[in-house]
């Protein structure tokens, strides 16, 4: 049997952690079982569902590199399909009309809570004889067994039962003629053959009525795998304070990818102690057995922890492939000057946030406006400009503008002067950045260049009061 799964998205909203997650699980198992792996557009809450959000989805998963073998489906386009079999259970006693009005079941629910019940339909329409004109508003619900329990091995959670008088005839289709989720999904899970459905814990409830459909359409039933929710960090639904925002805003803030990937694995699924994991590695050894029943929790600075690893440790092309988008996004004409690789090597040490990195290379592209100003107070007095006077002349006869070189300089002004390197390389690094913080100075003004730290050492020699 070839291994098939999943990932059905309602277009309602923006691609989230938790359903990123369940994308890569069933992305995962259907790789790690060399089976395929199947996207479906769930669009039949018609009035909800819009293209911005269908466009992001596809987005979110493409920057997450989730290919998908099969899709998108829509499920708007296969109504048809619904509804021919909607109409066999119909013919079959499987189902059956209702002609129940909002009023009176909302009579009913009342009641039923005002006793203690759990609100359900009571069957009213199941066996009726009433007559009824062929034009009169109806839903067809599914007659549900009414004996009997409907069990599942999950894989997160084991032996699941429930009785099926907890269980009431569910709507199939609507009065405007459309097919409802529980329905639709049996169906598309059979015609496309999926073996195994990964989803949210919410869905449990779901599960034992649309095994009852499956088991009326004579389909087979695949494997359910009930992920748990993810929460804050002290413990409450996710939110968007917590970070449940849409995935590309990760991309926006300046994460990679591979870092994402990474942090979502690792939120209930786990292997050993392992913290680090290749895509090939999570491929490799991802089981649906071993995925956590307890809730995870999100966690900001672990994630910008793995973010910068992956900074650091990846291929600084490929690094600096993403930073593009963000050099881009701040309007940073990364053109003139040093390739963004070359920044990537130098920064990543100090950076969590491809965004971070953005902001922190302004300098060797731009020229600053102002100088920070505790930077200035502190290493810009009167005393700097003798050891930046001299610096400037060294430099400007330099003929290799190399690290090595460049560090010399700085060493040999020290010396002349008999100051402590903190005395010239200060002054320096605040002259050429502008900045009270920067990498190794002599590898910042190699990337800047020569010219541009020579003109800068000249705006501040001007500015500078005469030594006393």
């Amino acid at each position: 049997m070839k291994v098939k799964t999943r990932f059905a998205p309602s277009p309602t909203g923006l691609l989230h952690i938790g359903g990123a997650r369940t994308a890569l699980y069933s992305w995962l198992y259907a790789k790690n079982q060399g089976g395929e792996f199947v996207l479906r557009i769930e669009d039949t809450d018609t009035e909800r569902s819009t293209q911005a959000a269908i466009d992001a989805i596809m987005e979110g998963m493409t920057w997450l590199g989730f290919d998908w073998d099969e899709g998108p489906y829509y499920q708007t386009k296969r109504f048809d399909r619904y509804n021919q079999l909607i109409d066999q259970l119909l013919a079959e006693g499987k189902a059956y009309k209702c002609y129940c009005s909002k009023e009176r079941l909302e009579t009913l629910r009342e009641a039923q809570m005002a006793n203690g019940e759990k609100p359900r339909y009571d069957g009213h329409c199941r066996d009726s004889d009433e007559y009824h004109a062929d034009d009169e508003p109806h839903v067809i619900r599914f007659r549900n067994p009414q004996e009997g329990v409907v069990a599942f091995d999950d894989h997160v959670r084991g032996r699941i039962e429930f009785a099926n008088t907890e269980l009431d005839d569910l709507i199939i289709r609507r009065t405007d003629g459309v097919p409802t989720y529980n329905f639709c999904v049996v169906v598309d899970d059979w015609d496309m053959e999926i073996t195994h459905v990964v989803r949210g814990e919410d869905h449990i409830n779901n599960t034992p009525r649309q095994i009852n459909i499956y088991k009326a359409l004579g389909a087979p039933e695949p494997e359910f795998a009930h992920v748990s929710m993810i929460l804050g960090d002290d413990g409450a639904k996710l939110s968007k304070r917590h970070g449940a925002v849409g995935v590309m805003q990760y991309r926006d803030d300046g994460y990679l990818p591979e870092a994402v990937l990474n942090y979502l694995v690792r939120l209930g699924w786990s292997h050993g102690d392992q913290e680090i994991f290749t895509r090939e590695e999570m491929i490799n050894l991802f089981s649906l057995d071993s995925i956590s029943k307890s809730a995870s929790a999100f966690n900001t600075e672990k994630l910008r922890w793995l973010n910068n690893h992956y900074i650091r440790t990846m291929d600084p092309v490929y690094v600096a492939s993403h930073l593009e988008w963000q050099m881009n996004d701040l309007g940073i004409d990364y053109k003139n000057g040093p390739t963004l690789a070359e920044i990537v090597t130098l920064l990543a040490e100090r950076c969590h946030t491809l965004r971070e990195l953005a902001q922190q290379s302004r300098y060797f592209y731009e020229e600053y406006e102002e100088i920070d100003a505790a930077a200035a107070k502190k290493h810009l007095k009167a005393a700097a400009r003798e050891p930046l006077a001299l610096i400037r002349t060294k430099l400007a006869a330099l003929e290799s503008w190399e690290t090595e070189p460049l560090h010399q300089v700085i060493q040999d002004t020290a010396t002349e002067l008999e100051l402590g390197m903190g005395k010239v390389g200060m002054p320096l690094r605040v002259a050429v950045t502008g900045l009270g913080q920067s990498p190794s100075i002599d590898a910042v003004m190699q990337l800047i260049g020569k010219e541009r730290v020579l003109a800068r050492l000249d705006k501040v020699l001007a500015l500078l009061p005469a030594a006393e």
